[in-house]
């Protein structure tokens, strides 16, 4: 009569195995607790960058600067060349003597910086904020273009340069990431091999006795993946553990600090932690104990 092991018994055989091989575990754990912290990092950080592009896209917003020599009647002269132009729905000035108070206001401590500053040697200049209708990435460069050709305007900003620019930067990260990330992939996937390696080579002699007798593959070989199931499940834990507290620290000093940034709040993002540090830990674990064993146990 066949004896049935329940998967309590090979709980505890994986984490014999595990003990045996202290040193190597702990270092498959801390590894491939890494690797997922930098997955998580970036993979907030390029989350958290299509947020803010979106809410870059929305704020469809043109800058004007004046040139510095220009009288009153230039600048209302100006105001009407612009109000004139299509795709222009809003157009707000902001004169010199505002921007100034503007910066004043936002020193804070430091405002006595300006207190020398006087109407007369304001060395800044009448600027013009246009809000434009037609977000369209062809109408924004048309108005842009028109804005050139008016007299008197020094400099143009747009948002949309602005997102256009981030976004190439997100392709840029993108792309480190995923190689850094195949990288520790690869790594974590090493050294999880070794340990279990260590763990057949000194189970070598139990393992060809229970051949002899008769056991099956798969009575041999089930520890060694409830280890590599372990070992990707306690570096998940720990690695969501880290993420969290880095996480919950950037979204309170963004609150505080920069609220020009948006954070996802910590409440939508760390399911999506959970599930990603679970499956890709005991994934890895897995894969590092089935390469290990199909190269070890063939006697």
């Amino acid at each position: 009569m066949k004896r049935r092991y329940s998967t309590r018994f090979f709980l505890e055989q994986a984490f014999k195995g595990l003990t045996r091989n202290g040193v190597m575990s702990v270092a498959s754990i801390a590894v491939l607790m890494s690797c997922l912290i930098v997955l998580g990092i970036f993979s907030l950080l390029l989350l958290n960058i299509n947020v803010n592009l979106d809410k870059i896209a929305e704020l469809n917003e043109i800058m004007v600067y004046c040139e510095y020599e220009l009288t009153e009647d230039q600048i209302v002269e100006v105001e009407e060349k612009i109000k004139s132009l299509d795709n222009v729905g809003k157009v707000k000035r902001i004169t010199k003597a505002e921007a100034l108070q503007t910066m004043i206001d936002e020193s804070g401590e430091y405002a006595d910086l300006y207190s020398d500053i006087t109407p007369e040697n304001n060395p800044l200049c009448d600027s013009f904020e246009i809000i434009y209708e037609d977000m369209d990435g062809t109408s924004v460069y048309n108005l842009e273009s028109q804005l050139w050709e008016i007299e008197g305007v020094r400099k143009i900003n747009t948002v949309y340069k602005i997102a256009k620019t981030i976004d190439s930067l997100k392709s840029g990260v993108m792309l480190v990431f995923i190689w850094f990330l195949v990288i520790l992939f690869i790594v974590s996937i090493f050294v999880i091999i070794n340990t279990i390696k260590l763990a057949v080579y000194s189970r070598k002699s139990e393992i060809t006795v229970m051949r002899y007798v008769g056991a099956t593959n798969g009575f041999i070989t089930l520890p060694f993946l409830f280890e590599g199931v372990i070992i990707g499940g306690a570096a998940s834990a720990l690695a969501f553990a880290c993420q969290s507290y880095i996480y919950i620290y950037i979204e309170k000093m963004a609150a505080n600090e920069m609220q020009m940034i948006t954070v996802l709040p910590y409440t939508e993002v760390w399911p999506l932690l959970v599930l990603g540090f679970l499956a890709i830990g005991i994934l890895t674990g897995v894969i590092g104990s089935v390469a290990s064993l199909n190269k070890y146990l063939k006697y």
